[in-house]
């Protein structure tokens, strides 16, 4: 059942059950609030032009392709008392860079759209959640969610996030279990609660423009968590080349209070992104995160017997042919993981060895990169885990993949 008040104050309202059947279309130019009698199901396409307030239930069926679109000429609030699900979901308002203010919990199931117009949600009310196989499309400087995104599931995943005028993804590689994550990014320093000057000594300068707080909610895996810069936010000196340092992500722990380094891989982006560079590690824990200019480290020596070749050109001349690990035959209780420059797991294998199991530049077929797929040219970023005596030790660093 639905109604609408007065022209003064002209509402669509609904206390009753209302269903919009696949291939049909409601739309509505008026406030859209479903009661809390309300049972509102969207398997068709609901096109809001205003205001939209869910005190009820909003849903959809499993099996449809509802969609929503938030398309109005004025600015639009969403809100109410009850999450709201949403199968797909679309967002296109011209009418300002900031149209959308969100003010609750609203779940996207399957893709969600930004076009234009940024989704305010940094009141800490408003939360943008993905399921376990929903993504997004199209996010730029345009459109994103300057709040909080949260994200189940295993799945490889980029942030939609940012703030002010910029969008600032991070990203998330794929992993083994459900796991849930929560991201948001801060145009703004963070020094007043956590000092920059306390800090690793392997830590040289932190940026002080800038921040992510990442947290996991639900699960125990250790992410590969990819950060951005951008000219816009992150400062110059960022950008600047030196043989002494390099660029990593850094995170406050609260249990030291100060700033550890997480190390990590920087990687040029291709044109056409918001963002100029990418720095990849795998994180120790969650929390506030940072990037900075840190100590280049030095080669360690092979005291345990291991030495990691970083350079691969699979083209069958038998040099370089393969990810050689010389020693780690001694070694066979060991993993060896490859990340992609976007974080995408692209290996994987255990009891790495140095004769019949071994890294030949091709994918082993995770996510979207097909299995035996030849990889394209450029940086990655590999994982070693193996067991010595009673201790598990951890290398990280790049590999170079020349294909050409």
């Amino acid at each position: 059942m639905i109604f609408c008040i007065g022209p003064i104050s002209a509402q669509t309202v609904n206390i009753g059950e209302l269903s919009i059947a696949p291939n049909t279309q409601f739309s509505t130019i008026f406030d859209l609030e479903n009661k809390t009698s309300g049972d509102f199901l969207n398997d068709g396409n609901l096109y809001v032009y205003a205001n939209f307030k869910n005190d009820g239930l909003f849903t959809y069926s499993g099996s449809e392709n509802g969609k929503t679109f938030f398309i109005g000429n004025k600015e639009q609030l969403i809100d109410g008392l009850s999450i709201s699900h949403f199968q797909n979901i679309e967002f296109n308002n011209t009418s300002d860079v900031m149209p959308f203010r969100l003010a609750t919990t609203i779940v996207v199931n399957k893709q969600a759209l930004f076009k234009n117009g940024i989704i305010d949600a940094s009141n800490d009310i408003g939360k943008m959640i993905f399921n376990e196989n929903a993504s997004h499309s199209d996010a730029s400087n345009l459109s994103f969610v300057d709040g909080r995104v949260e994200k189940k599931g295993s799945a490889k995943f980029e942030f939609p996030v940012g703030d002010d005028v910029f969008y600032r993804p991070s990203m998330k590689d794929e992993n083994s279990n459900m796991n849930i994550y929560v991201t948001e990014y801060f145009f703004e320093t963070t020094g007043n609660i956590h000092p920059y000057t306390s800090k690793e000594e392997s830590i040289i300068t932190i940026d002080e423009a800038e921040y992510w707080n990442v947290t996991q909610e639900q699960g125990a895996d250790k992410v590969v968590l990819s950060l951005t810069l951008d000219k816009n936010t992150t400062p110059p000196v960022f950008f600047l080349e030196s043989d002494d340092t390099q660029l990593g992500i850094v995170r406050w722990d609260a249990a030291t209070s100060k700033w550890i380094n997480e190390k990590g891989i920087t990687t040029e982006l291709l044109t056409g992104a918001d963002y100029t560079k990418l720095i990849t590690t795998q994180v120790s824990a969650y929390g506030i995160f940072a990037i900075a200019i840190v100590k280049k480290e030095n080669p360690e020596p092979p005291a345990d017997g291991i030495t990691i070749y970083n350079a691969l050109s699979p083209n069958g001349d038998g040099i370089n042919d393969t990810f050689h690990i010389k020693g780690i035959s001694q070694f066979p209780d060991n993993r060896v993981e490859i990340y992609n420059r976007w974080g995408v797991k692209v290996y994987d294998a255990k009891s790495y060895n140095e004769s019949d199991r071994m890294f030949e530049g091709y994918s082993d077929g995770r996510a979207t990169i097909n299995r035996g797929e030849k990889l394209p040219t450029g940086t990655y970023f590999y994982i070693i885990n193996y067991t010595k005596g009673n201790d598990v030790i951890e290398k990280t660093g790049y590999l170079y993949i020349n294909n050409q």
